[in-house]
């Protein structure tokens, strides 16, 4: 597996802490100053990325009413909706992006963003995008993949509801056309999405079989997700965000507050820094408390030539005499010399 992938300023693989994205996607509710608060905000919680979605409703779907293009499922966060209206209100204008974009420059964040059609890749480019992101959704556009990796950029993909078959064509699409640095995230596509429908062990499985980094697109509510994936190899995490669900908008049912996004960094990247490496016996920050551990001692007053046994001689703290293990060997021995109660047993006693 390449070990590592540059982005930004920022090195990616399973020798640094997991690169975390904020997604902004509609949370701005169609204002330039939500926005901007809210790159503002991803900064200050300690993100490394601020991701939007670059499409308009014409580009996304047709102004169609009915059928398939209105969303009835009762189960849908967006049903009522036509997707023509849907888009509408969820879309990042495009005359933003630029100021989007150089606010994230300024407070030290990778500022990228999801293309949904061919013209929109052609419009990040005129801003030098560092990378591109695919959506689950689009997982299976093999033009649009074709053209994002011909730019030669880092490209993470989300692996939503695509079978083996469709993500090794996809994955085999993006290498031919030019992609070297490739990201999946694993991704179930519900809003909000439940650990239970999560099934994390797939992030190990994905790495095995396309050699990449893999990590984390996760739409569940708190931290315990996304904190679990990086036990299993993720490297990546994307979470939606917003300032407050309590505003409402698209997405911020189950998108993350700042308080929570704050938490969510420093607990990824200590679960990082706790997996370590395969390591047994003491550590150097350890060995202090070997002097703690149980050994033999002697409990009471004993004269020379008396006979050590379970009366006199017992396994307590601290580690200053014989290890337990010995017990059996010693107990029946004599002693060499009158020793006191606390006397550590060693050796040269018997």
């Amino acid at each position: 597996m390449k070990r590592e992938i540059i982005i930004g300023e920022h090195r990616i693989g399973p020798e640094h802490p997991p690169f975390i994205i904020a997604e902004m996607s509609g949370n701005h509710n169609q204002s330039l100053e939500r926005a901007l608060a809210i790159v503002e905000a991803a900064a200050n919680a300690g993100v490394h990325a601020l991701k939007l979605q670059t499409y308009t409703a014409d580009t996304m779907t047709l102004d169609i009413a009915e059928g398939e293009f209105f969303i009835e499922d009762s189960n849908n966060l967006w049903q009522g909706n036509s997707l023509y209206k849907l888009y509408q209100e969820a879309y990042t204008p495009w005359e933003w992006h630029k100021s989007i974009f150089d606010r994230c420059r300024e407070l030290g964040l990778v500022a990228f963003s999801t293309p949904f059609d061919e013209s929109a890749v052609d419009f990040l480019e005129e801003l030098d995008v560092p990378a591109y992101k695919i959506a689950s959704f689009e997982n299976t556009d093999i033009p649009l993949i074709r053209k994002v990796a011909s730019t030669g950029k880092p490209v993470i993909i989300s692996t939503g509801m695509a079978s083996v078959a469709e993500l090794d064509e996809t994955v085999q699409a993006a290498r031919e056309a030019g992609c070297h640095n490739l990201v999946l995230l694993k991704c179930t596509s519900t809003y909000p999405s439940t650990p239970e429908n999560t099934n994390l062990r797939t992030i190990p499985h994905l790495q095995q079989l396309f050699d990449c980094q893999v990590g984390l697109s996760d739409h569940t509510m708190g931290t315990g997700v996304a904190v679990a994936s990086v036990a299993l190899g993720a490297t990546v995490i994307e979470k939606h965000f917003t300032l407050s669900r309590a505003d409402g908008g698209v997405d911020s049912a189950f998108s993350m507050e700042p308080r929570e996004m704050c938490t969510l960094v420093k607990e990824t990247e200590q679960a990082w820094q706790a997996l370590g490496i395969v390591s047994y016996g003491p550590t150097e920050t350890e060995q202090p408390s070997l002097k703690h551990r149980r050994s033999l001692y002697i409990i009471k007053d004993m004269k020379a030539g008396d006979v050590l046994s379970k009366e006199n001689v017992r396994a307590i703290r601290p580690g200053a005499g014989l290890l337990p293990k010995h017990m059996d060997i010693l107990l029946g021995k004599k002693i060499t010399r009158d020793v006191k109660r606390g006397t550590p047993l060693t050796w040269e006693l018997v």
